[in-house]
């Protein structure tokens, strides 16, 4: 591994990779609540509308796992540089998307590069700052992705009421351009792979993560919660609308303060990690995670299940700041990439799975179903990492 660059304007770097993070989750999140005026205007029946969803997902899931041996050879500098200008391109040619195909197809080419940056960026704090303070650094940028939740909706649904379905996707197309240029004036090049870069090393780097005990139960304890995550947030806002009678705006206000707590939550859990350790936190977070998804259908009221989304996204910004400096931290630099490129296609797999029995347990048992699942999902999480992960001293050790 060649030596990184000394880490400069260290404030710089971690604002932009959290306005990265927060560009490439806005402009994610913002499909949802504008499909119904892309159906308008463009003349689609609805049942054809998830086909921008899945596009989407295909290409994130593919191109993470094509991410892992990149970033690992190439460095994590080049690939958020053009990562980050290839987003900001298909972005902006949102503005041209005169059909459903052809917006099918820049979806398909905005997750090819969303592939690319997520785990690139939080890769990037592995290779850069030392584990005891890495913690906090990790809190600062995956808040971006939950401001994207808080900020970015809103904003982006508004710009589509007013203006049109396209132009949210150039807005974020022209602040991604403007991370773009910011990686590449502001970030120090990390540690590469050394040596010639083909297939056979590309394998080498995930056979190295498949074959250690730890690197596949950090990987199946990914699945698990995320399945848990699916199995239970699908039907929870129409559950909410039927049984308490929320209108969309309450149910945007519940999304909202979650989102506020997160961003609080997982700052202050990144520091907290770097103190006592990210292994506490994430154990205790996932199991309070459970709980409160085991509860939330014997909740009598609106402002009770209020409250309940105020605990579980605190408990949700609790383990995530944690559990990505934890993950960055079992390997050393060379197959940092590798590993983390893994562990999102699991988790992917995941939410796939539990999205996808989300249904029959909402038609056979109710929310309660639901419910019940994503607690075994997110204790099983727990289970996982207690009985399988070791608390690192420092990086691969």
């Amino acid at each position: 591994m060649n030596e990184p660059q000394p880490l400069r304007h260290y404030p710089l770097v971690l604002a932009s990779l959290a306005l990265v993070l927060f560009t490439t989750s806005a402009q994610f999140l913002i499909v949802s609540p504008i499909l119904p005026r892309i159906a308008e205007d463009l003349g689609v029946p609805e049942a054809r509308l998830g086909g921008l969803v899945t596009a989407y997902a295909v290409a994130v899931g593919g191109f993470a796992f094509l991410s892992g041996p990149v970033s690992d050879k190439l460095g994590r500098r080049t690939v958020l540089r053009w990562g980050t200008a290839w987003m900001a391109l298909a972005l902006l040619l949102h503005g041209f998307a005169s059909s459903f195909e052809l917006l099918v197809l820049l979806r398909f080419l905005a997750g090819t590069a969303s592939g690319f940056l997520g785990g690139a960026a939080v890769a990037y704090i592995g290779d850069m700052v030392p584990y005891e303070r890495r913690g906090r650094a990790m809190g600062i940028i995956t808040s971006g992705f939950a401001l994207g939740q808080v900020v970015g909706i809103p904003i982006g649904t508004v710009l589509a009421g007013w203006f049109g379905y396209r132009v949210p996707f150039v807005a974020f197309g022209v602040l991604m351009a403007a991370c773009s240029v910011l990686c590449w004036t502001v970030l120090a090049e990390g540690p590469r792979r050394e040596g010639v870069f083909g297939l056979a090393e590309a394998i080498d780097g995930y056979r190295f993560v498949l074959r250690r005990g730890d690197l596949i139960a950090v990987n199946l304890a990914g699945a698990t919660m995320m399945l848990s995550v699916g199995a239970f947030i699908v039907y929870e806002p129409l559950w909410i609308e039927r049984t308490h009678g929320a209108t969309e705006n309450g149910i945007a206000l519940l999304f909202v303060v979650g989102g506020l707590a997160n961003i609080v939550s997982g700052a202050a859990a990144g520091y907290a990690s770097d103190r006592i350790g990210r292994k506490p936190l994430v154990i205790f977070a996932s199991v309070g995670i459970g709980l409160c998804m085991l509860l939330t259908p014997a909740l009598p009221d609106y402002t009770a299940i209020l409250g309940m989304f105020l605990v579980t996204f605190c408990l949700v910004g609790v383990r995530l700041s944690p559990l990505n400096a934890w993950v960055t931290s079992l390997v050393g630099p060379e197959y940092r990439g590798s590993l983390l490129a893994i562990w999102l296609a699991f988790s992917q797999v995941g939410f796939a799975l539990g999205s996808a029995v989300a249904g029959g347990l909402w038609i056979r048992y109710g929310f309660v179903g639901n419910a019940v699942v994503g607690c075994v999902g997110a204790l099983g999480t727990a289970a996982i990492l207690w009985s399988f992960v070791p608390e690192p001293q420092g990086d691969g050790v």
